[in-house]
């Protein structure tokens, strides 16, 4: 506990904001500390005049400051607070002194209402009137200092002090009055204070000058003096007063007023003004006043005062008891702190003086506790030994604050303070080992049981995780074969068991808190495996063939009790699941063979004769003692024989066993099944293809006009093996009758495509912006004029034998080509169908639909621009291209061949020519005659 004091001088009436002084700076603190420390303010008033900023380390006004409102007519005037910083706890006290300023004029009381006399003509010079004094709440330079009276004939004014320093004036006659000549008299009184600027008060003096009354009234002591507890009840006579007037008549009666009254004093005290008894009105607190100054006047008929001061003092009761402020509280404290940790500070105070104002603190001796003082009226509580969470989570400590008065008054404060867990205990298992059992065959997620562990700990600490330890369990991770949940400590079977392969299995399962760092223990776990009857017999003797046929030889002489043959079996599981008994199931002759229960041997029951059959077929059932039980059944071939060969005449005709031949029934099932489904499917698949290609050639080719298959003159077939040099088409199919037309684009097989006229991504644009047209069926077909931009030129136009026209018809002006004759119809059809069994016959594997004509080398780039030539039967256009572009596609293509390597010198195989038509006859010897 760190403690320091500072003191600061401030004027009264500041504005909010205004710095005080730089708390940081003069602490010699580091702003850091101050805002880690969460500093701050704690004063058990219910203002805070002032608010620390942490940020800058100033401190600030918070609210407005009134020197008068806050101390009266104390000076100086201050007040105290604290500053505390917290981990480590510091406290610091800073007191503000609150400066004067000339804030309030001079006031006389009753709201500066005229003061009024009544003065006896016959009033001798040198009289005193007593003037009721003015109130200055600021004090200082800045209180009241001086009266002025305005000028007159009559009066001077005449000035006085106070014990306390306070002035008040009186009114003194130098020159008699005349009521006859001024019965009535108005005079100014003007207070005045020493503050910059200076204010001052007025208040107007009106003289009634009445007849002689020559003796004023006088007070047999001039100071009363009187004490009085605080909290008297209020009619409680204090002092009474005295004076007389040595006057008769009206003008020697007396009545007796309070004058002079400050504050709240007015409401405290009352007198008698007949009597002069002076009592209590109002409340008295040792605590605000601590002593009271009274002026008592006592005025006669004829308007003659006199004056005497009463001082009342005030005497301290124990009527308060203490106060207990929590100025910090840790709560919750970790189970580790160290003895001697502050807890909380508390401030206690007590409102009343000398004994009644000291305080002791105590708490109760059997907690772990203990209280110390720091600085004034602060305490620490602070602790006295180890806490134990486990033995104690919580501590209910009540703070009794006593003071010494003669009556002692007390006060008590209640903590709840709660002690935070820290992970100081590992779980414990509740067994120091666990075993539990299984039946084999269990399903994979079986439960097997679960184990459970608790930790004293709390919270986090206490939250226990359960692991399974890392252990091996035939070479493999126990994790293979268990499970463990780690919240509930379910162990879970991951696979079935067997317990012909595994016994039982350990492993170690580990239970960890979620504390930091956690703490864990271990158990060990045992997991027996319990048999199931899960394994039938297994018969070793005889053995079962599947294709051969094994007897045993009964002799026809054997007796009663002969050993045929002993069946051996045996069963895998354990205990009475592995005892075998043993019984016939089916054999031929009942009363001839019996088997032994136990020890499976078949033995004769009675003497062989010669009407038992040579083929005995025996049937044994081999059973377990399990629940439920299991069997396997073995046959047992018995030939009832003297010798060998008679067995084999009578074996021979033994059928095969009904097992296989049912098996072998099934498998040719399946296997016919299947290929008929395939058959099905394949009869499906095919007829489904012929009516596509049906469908697709009845949409394409329906049309009342031919479609002629047109071949221009350039690309003639030289070799006869087709039209076109490259196997590269355009196929543009359209009709007048169809509701659809299809363009078809048979691009190469090859990727290395390179397009020698670049004019031809114009062509292709427009054919692409046509293709809605040609794919809705609805829309009619309307025959358009002819395009400038794709004609056939004289040479290339269909007609007869390439009929020319005149140049109106190469410019698209002239009359269309005649239609072909039948005899150039038939010569294209068969060119056609001689082109189509040439590149039939020519396809290699691989090829993409190319002919063989064509080397490896052969790309695409040899391909020339055939948009050139395209025919649409039954449409009015002829579609060539403008020269520009021949010659570009020309140019293009003598660059590319000479680009290309030479072609090789191998010989390639050439296809074959297909027999010519008697069309075709007549076309080449009309070509001769040419």
């Amino acid at each position: 506990m760190v403690g320091g004091q500072i003191r600061y001088s401030i004027p009264e009436e500041m504005k909010k904001g205004s710095v005080i002084g730089n708390v940081a700076q003069d602490l010699g603190l580091d702003l850091k500390r101050l805002r880690s420390g969460r500093a701050r303010i704690v004063t058990g008033e219910n203002v805070h005049y002032t608010e620390l900023n942490t940020d800058k380390g100033i401190l600030v006004v918070n609210e407005r400051i009134d020197r008068e409102q806050l101390c009266g007519e104390v000076t100086p005037c201050s007040f105290s607070f604290e500053v505390i910083l917290e981990n480590p706890i510091e406290l610091h006290r800073i007191t503000v002194e609150v400066l004067d300023i000339n804030d309030h004029a001079p006031v006389f009381p009753k709201n500066n209402k005229p003061i009024r006399f009544e003065i006896s003509e016959s009033a001798v010079v040198g009289v005193q009137f007593p003037l009721q004094s003015a109130e200055d709440l600021d004090v200082g330079q800045n209180a009241l200092q001086d009266y002025v009276l305005s000028p007159n004939d009559n009066f001077i004014l005449r000035q006085h002090a106070n014990p306390d320093g306070s002035k008040y004036a009186e009114i003194v006659l130098q020159k008699p009055l005349d009521r006859e000549q001024r019965p009535h008299l108005t005079l100014k009184l003007i207070a005045v204070d020493g503050g910059t600027p200076q204010r001052s008060g007025t208040v107007t003096i009106d003289v009634t000058v009445l007849d002689a009354n020559d003796n004023s009234p006088v007070f047999n002591q001039s100071v009363y003096k009187s004490s009085v507890t605080e909290n008297t009840l209020k009619g409680t006579r204090i002092v009474t007063v005295n004076a007389t007037d040595a006057d008769s008549g009206s003008y020697g009666t007396v009545t007796y007023t309070l004058s002079n009254m400050k504050g709240s004093t007015a409401d405290i005290f009352t007198i008698d003004e007949n009597t002069g008894t002076m009592s209590v009105s109002g409340q008295i607190d040792y605590e605000k006043d601590r002593k009271y100054e009274v002026r008592v006047e006592a005025k006669d008929q004829g308007g003659l005062t006199g004056t005497s001061k009463v001082i009342v003092d005030v005497m301290d009761v124990n009527d308060n008891a203490p106060v207990i402020n929590i100025m910090s509280f840790s709560s919750p404290v970790s189970e580790d702190a160290r003895p001697g940790t502050t807890i909380a500070v508390l401030n206690v105070k007590d409102a009343d003086s000398d004994k009644n104002g000291q305080i002791k603190c105590s708490i109760d001796a059997k907690l772990p506790f203990k209280i110390e003082s720091s600085i004034t009226n602060y305490y620490n509580l602070i602790s006295d030994q180890y806490f134990d969470r486990e033995t104690g989570t919580e501590y209910n400590i009540t703070i009794t604050a006593t003071d010494f008065g003669i009556a002692p008054l007390s006060t008590s404060k209640k903590l709840h303070l709660k002690i935070s867990d820290v992970n100081d205990n590992a779980p414990i298992f509740h067994k120091i080992s666990y075993s539990a059992h299984v039946t084999e065959n269990n399903p994979p997620g079986f439960s097997i049981f679960a184990v459970s562990a608790k930790d004293s700990d709390w919270n986090q600490n206490a939250r226990i995780s359960y692991l399974l330890g890392d252990t091996q369990v035939g070479g493999n991770p126990v994790s293979t074969y268990v499970s463990l949940n780690s919240e509930t400590g379910v162990l879970s079977a991951v696979r079935s068991f067997d317990y012909e392969q595994m016994k039982q299995l350990e492993l170690v399962v580990i239970a960890q808190d979620g504390g930091s760092p956690p703490l864990s223990s271990n158990v060990s776990v045992k997991i027996l495996i319990q048999d199931q009857n899960d394994n039938p017999p297994q018969v070793l003797y005889p053995v079962q063939t599947g294709g051969s046929l094994v007897a045993e030889l009964v002799p026809r002489s054997a007796d009663v009790g002969y050993l045929v043959t002993k069946v051996v079996a045996v069963d895998v599981d354990s205990g009475q699941n592995a005892w075998l008994s043993y019984k016939l199931q089916k054999d031929t002759d009942r009363a001839l063979f019996e088997v032994g229960s136990q020890n499976g041997e078949i033995r004769t029951i009675r003497q062989v004769t010669d009407k038992d059959a040579v083929k005995q077929r025996l049937s044994v059932i081999v059973e377990d003692n399990g629940q439920p039980s299991r069997s396997a059944t073995v046959v047992v071939n018995v030939a009832v024989a003297d010798s060998f060969p008679e067995v084999l005449s009578e074996f021979t005709d033994f059928t095969h066993d009904k097992e296989y031949n049912d098996n072998l029934t099934f498998y040719l099932v399946l296997a016919l099944a299947v290929i008929s489904f395939l058959f099905i499917t394949c009869v499906v698949v095919i007829i489904s293809m012929k009516i596509y290609r049906w469908r697709q050639s009845r949409v394409l080719y329906h049309s009342n006009l031919p479609v002629i298959p047109y071949y221009p003159p350039r690309y003639s077939d030289t070799l006869g093996t087709g039209t076109l040099q490259h196997v590269y088409n355009y196929e543009v199919c359209r009709t007048t009758d169809s509701r659809k037309s299809d363009c078809k684009f048979n691009g190469a097989g090859s990727q290395n495509v390179l397009i020698m006229d670049p004019s031809a991504t114009g062509t292709m644009q427009r054919i692409q912006s046509e293709k809605s047209i040609l794919d809705e069926p609805d829309s009619p077909l309307e025959q358009k004029p002819p395009n400038n931009d794709w004609r056939f030129t004289q040479g290339q136009r269909p007609g007869p034998s390439g009929a020319t026209g005149g140049p109106e018809v190469a410019m698209g002006t002239g009359p269309w080509p005649q239609p072909p004759t039948e005899a150039e119809q038939l010569q294209a059809l068969m060119a056609a169908a001689n082109e189509v069994s040439e590149a039939t016959g020519t396809l290699g594997p691989g090829t993409m639909g190319l002919s063989t004509r064509y080397s490896p080398q052969f790309t695409l780039q040899h391909v020339p621009d055939y948009r050139q030539n395209v025919y649409i039967p039954g449409s009015t256009a002829t579609l060539t291209s403008n020269p520009q572009q021949q010659q570009q596609q020309a140019t293009a293509q003598q660059a590319a061949q000479q680009a290309l390597p030479p072609p090789q010198a191998s010989a390639q195989p050439e296809p074959p020519k297909a027999a010519q038509t008697p069309a075709s006859k007549k076309k080449s010897t009309k070509k001769e005659k040419k």
